[in-house]
């Protein structure tokens, strides 16, 4: 009984698809969103390189002391601990006094983006940079909700739960249906998270076009304002407590032992040997003198 239920219920869900849907709805889909996904990438290059302005030497120099804490902190075991204290306690100084800021006198003032025109600027491009993201994405969908709507495109061959249905068969309102079945939109939103790589061979890693930077943009635009300034200030305080908190562990203390116990000239137990090297002192050219001599008179 149950092999010919499961075959009735296998011929219920079978269905026959017209070859002309593949042509002229699942391939189009697909190749308007990858060029969509290209145009997106050279507008927002576009908008970047006619509204880019260099930066300032005090601008950069901001970043640049940033970055040069951050270094200290990750690579500072390279170099001995005298060293790492004189970077340390000159660095945490620096940010505490504002050293390092663009304008010192305004450290402690809270910043506003709508009266530094700099600021208003990189609010506009940032503007510019999600509207150039976001509309295309919804006019593909509005394309493909007037004249695809209802159409069944593919079936996944792999089988997949229930909860998966409200995800892959949008605008198909049959609950009998089998949850591989995908309609268009479904496919739409598909091709909005899976061309990511398609995106990275055409157009190289940074780029514009992924479909996933559109989410993310949209989820944000309620959140936070587009191209806020940076309160530096904040940022240097935050790093000298960073900073003061930064164990040190130079990487070549004791790199004598480590050496030869790894090409296998020396055993290493519980780090006995470490302090027997410590403990040895230095042979004097007298005595150096003194062992040659008895080991001369020894021959004759």
């Amino acid at each position: 009984m149950s092999q010919p239920l499961t075959s009735m219920l296998v011929e219920s869900q079978a269905l026959y698809l017209d070859p002309a849907i593949r042509d002229w709805v699942l391939i189009p889909i697909m190749v308007v969103m990858v060029l969509v996904g290209i145009f997106r990438d050279q507008v927002t290059l576009l908008i970047g390189s006619t509204s880019g302005k260099k930066a300032g030497i005090k601008a950069i120099r901001e970043t640049k002391a940033l970055t040069r804490g951050v270094t200290l902190r990750n690579y500072g075991n390279n170099i001995p601990s005298s060293s790492f204290l004189i970077r340390k306690n000159y660095l945490c100084s620096s940010y505490k006094k504002g050293d390092f800021l663009k304008n010192p006198a305004s450290a402690n003032q809270v910043v506003n983006p709508m009266t530094d025109p700099a600021g208003m600027e990189m609010m506009m491009e940032g503007m510019k940079k999600n509207f150039a993201m976001i509309i295309p994405q919804t006019v593909i969908m509005g394309w493909i909700n007037f004249f695809f709507s209802g159409f069944v495109l593919i079936k996944l061959p792999f089988p997949l739960t229930l909860r998966f249905k409200t995800m892959l068969q949008r605008g198909v309102e049959t609950p009998d249906m089998d949850v591989t079945w995908v309609s268009s939109l479904s496919w739409y939103f598909l091709n909005l998270f899976g061309l990511r790589s398609i995106f990275t061979l055409l157009l190289g890693e940074d780029n514009a076009a992924d479909g996933m930077r559109d989410m993310a943009a949209m989820s944000q635009m309620g959140a936070a304002s587009p191209g806020q300034p940076q309160d530096f200030n904040k940022l240097f305080l935050a790093e000298s407590e960073n900073l003061e908190l930064t164990p040190h562990n130079w990487e070549l203390d004791d790199i004598e032992v480590r050496l030869l116990v790894k090409y296998g000239k020396r055993e290493l137990v519980d780090n006995k040997d470490i302090i027997e090297m410590e403990d040895i002192s230095p042979i004097s050219s007298n005595d150096l003198s003194d062992v040659k001599g008895k080991s001369k008179k020894k021959r004759t």
